[in-house]
């Protein structure tokens, strides 16, 4: 089984593979204060939940847009797990040409999301991550990866506007009624 640690700036996914098919996701919020051991506990707690055995991890790979964790990371696989991870970074050989002006500054979630889309697509795909920045990554029909745009992202945004707007108010996030709100919380 393959653990796959995306590390993003408000959450960090675990994605346990087998025979390349995701089995289980785990998630947790990405605490740079947190140590490679209570992380090796907190995972291999969920795991559990799912019945998943630490023997049953033969791999692992992490993307990482948070350098203070990415150590951690590494740490916490070698710990829990007994495998050495492979780091997406510069330099690491995907077989995606990168066509940015300086492709050390691709972060290696943009990275792993084109490589996947490109996968997944079979030509040409414009990958849209909604994480705390939305990234827009576009991939030619080729398999070169062209470059994107970064956005703030939703919560980022609804953050921004309830504390700019005076009349509006936070609201949660949830799948509306209908498409059109007829009030502003609806909107």
């Amino acid at each position: 089984m393959l653990l796959a640690v995306d590390v993003g700036n408000t959450n960090i996914s675990f994605g346990l593979l087998s025979s390349g098919k995701l089995v289980h996701h785990l998630r947790s919020e990405s605490a740079r204060q947190r140590t490679s051991d209570e992380y090796a506990i907190l995972v291999r707690q969920m795991m559990t939940l799912y019945g998943v055995e630490a023997s049953a991890i033969k791999s692992a790979i992490i993307a990482s847009v948070v350098p203070a964790l990415t150590d951690t990371m590494v740490a916490f696989v070698r710990r829990a797990f007994s495998v050495e991870p492979l780091v997406v970074g510069p330099g690491i050989k995907t077989g995606m040409p990168i066509l940015y002006e300086d492709p050390r500054e691709v972060g290696a979630d943009r990275i792993v999301n084109a490589v996947a889309g490109y996968d997944w697509a079979g030509g040409s795909v414009i990958v849209v991550d909604f994480g705390t920045a939305t990234t827009f990554d576009c991939v030619s029909k080729k398999g070169e990866y062209l470059g994107g745009v970064i956005t703030p992202g939703v919560q980022i945004s609804a953050d921004a506007l309830f504390a700019r707007a005076a009349r509006l108010h936070r609201v949660d996030f949830a799948v509306p009624a209908k498409a059109i709100g007829r009030n502003s919380t609806q909107s």
